[in-house]
């Protein structure tokens, strides 16, 4: 088998959403394929969905339901536990690609000799094949076979883990597994899948479609999901000191570990996080940030992209909790005031 594709479907039967995921896949011009669905205890009729159309493409899709909700980390361990291809590719259910994503990402590679192929993805609203907003999600100069200076920059800007292909053993030859009941798994693995990389390449097209809706992790701030962040990012760290690359990656990793962490798990819960205690949180966050990486601050990549803005109050949230507080919660409130106005 060429390539395993995985899955993971949870609650994803409304609107069309997983036939037109299912269908995009179904019709790649990659014959060499297995598609391997596994559903998470989906309450609605996604696993029904999932078996017609492995009833209608015998030896072409494999269904699989989980016995326990674990999120889309437990999914993709379950198909990663079946996976049989040389290369192994993972897609959200709610999104498409286009049909020849795999055969062009399969072709780079063996043009090449890569053990990774990444590509670009769009912004879109509707089931559609014409891109919207263009995300890119790699750089030409991160290509080849991998040095120092590409290993530095793939750590800092490896993208989506969605929109790229992996050599097998990249994958499953490393003990570490995605973590299971909660949400940025991916965050939590991506930087010792990098460490594992030889050749990188990319396709600086958008072939895959990322469908934005109300109901996508993303557009959902609750108390636990941003703790579900923090964990990743605490997983990511663990990762790279157990595999003994935190020191030569020092800086990639703390300031990475700074954004997934503290610095938009900060200002996210400031602007929509609902619950109680939200004073409680974010000053604990603060403290807990200060305690794994004290001088954060003095990271070059953090001083070169963080914002003069977002600077200036995560520097007065570390000297006065309270003070941040109350000043960041009137702009906001004033932020959004002048938006409701204008619209």
């Amino acid at each position: 088998m060429k390539l395993s594709v995985i899955v993971p479907v949870y609650n994803m039967a409304s609107e069309n959403k997983l036939s037109y995921c299912m269908d995009s896949l179904v019709r790649q011009t990659q014959k060499d394929l297995e598609i391997l669905a596994v559903d998470d205890c989906s309450t609605d009729e996604s696993y029904a969905i999932l078996k017609d159309y492995e009833h209608r493409f015998p030896g072409r899709v494999r269904a699989f339901k989980s016995e326990a909700n674990h999120h889309q980390g437990g999914a993709k361990n379950i198909g990663l536990s079946h996976a049989e291809g040389e290369w192994i590719g993972f897609i959200d259910a709610d999104d498409w690609v286009v049909p020849d994503f795999y055969e062009r990402l399969l072709q780079k590679a063996r043009e090449t000799g890569a053990d990774c192929v990444g590509t670009d993805y769009s912004l879109v609203y509707s089931h559609t094949m014409t891109p919207g907003t263009v995300v890119h999600n790699n750089k030409l100069s991160q290509t080849g076979v991998l040095d120092e200076p590409k290993y530095r920059s793939l750590m800092i800007d490896f993208g989506s883990l969605c929109v790229k292909i992996y050599r097998r053993e990249i994958i499953l030859e490393c003990p570490s597994r995605f973590p299971e009941d909660i949400f940025y798994e991916d965050n939590a693995l991506a930087k010792t899948w990098i460490s594992r990389i030889k050749h990188f390449e990319y396709i600086p097209e958008p072939l895959y479609f990322y469908y934005q809706h109300a109901a996508s992790t993303v557009h959902t701030v609750t108390k636990k999901r941003l703790q579900d962040r923090m964990e990743s990012a605490g997983i990511m760290l663990s990762e790279a000191k157990r595999y003994g690359y935190f020191e030569r990656f020092r800086p990639e990793i703390e300031y990475s570990f700074t954004v997934l962490f503290y610095q938009n798990t900060l200002f996210s819960a400031m602007r929509a996080m609902k619950e109680k205690g939200r004073y409680a949180f974010v000053t604990s966050l603060a403290g807990q940030m200060r305690e794994t990486f004290p001088d954060f601050m003095d990271n070059p990549y953090y001083r070169a992209r963080t914002s003069p803005e977002e600077q200036k109050y995560m520097s007065m949230q570390q000297k006065s909790p309270l003070r941040f507080y109350l000043q960041y919660l009137a702009l906001w409130k004033y932020r959004d005031f002048k938006n409701r106005k204008r619209s």
